[in-house]
């Protein structure tokens, strides 16, 4: 009986160890010569840095240039709203600004709908 214990224990040794070294071999990575898995990941990186610098950055620096006009807004500029009205300043509160757009026409509007002050002495004409 002791005999056959033995026997069978190490029959089962051998048939773990090559099985297992076949299994774990077939687990480990080939080093076949392909790249590393992060240089897949480069081109998006890469993407995102030019979407960034191109696009997102320049769009803040607009945000914040219009932020800043917007604030800066007096009684007396000469304004633009954003559907295309054109009016003189005169009263500005919080959060809206009174326009003269003509004689005895006043209207209300929120400043965020201002889309730029014009000069006083208008915009000066293109390639002339």
């Amino acid at each position: 009986m002791r005999h056959c214990v033995r026997a069978d224990k190490s029959s089962t040794a051998s048939m773990n160890g090559p099985a297992m070294l076949s299994f774990l071999s077939a687990a480990a990575p080939v080093a076949s010569g392909e790249p590393p898995a992060y240089l897949q990941f480069l081109p998006l990186v890469a993407m995102a840095v030019i979407f960034y610098f191109l696009i997102l950055r320049p769009q803040m620096r607009r945000q914040k240039q219009q932020a800043a006009k917007i604030a800066g807004i007096q009684k007396g500029d000469q304004v633009v709203t954003a559907g295309g009205l054109l009016g003189k300043v005169i009263r500005v509160d919080e959060t809206t600004v009174e326009l003269e757009l003509g004689p005895n026409v006043r209207v209300r509007a929120v400043k965020s709908t201002i889309g730029d002050i014009v000069p006083p002495g208008g915009t000066a004409p293109a390639n002339d």
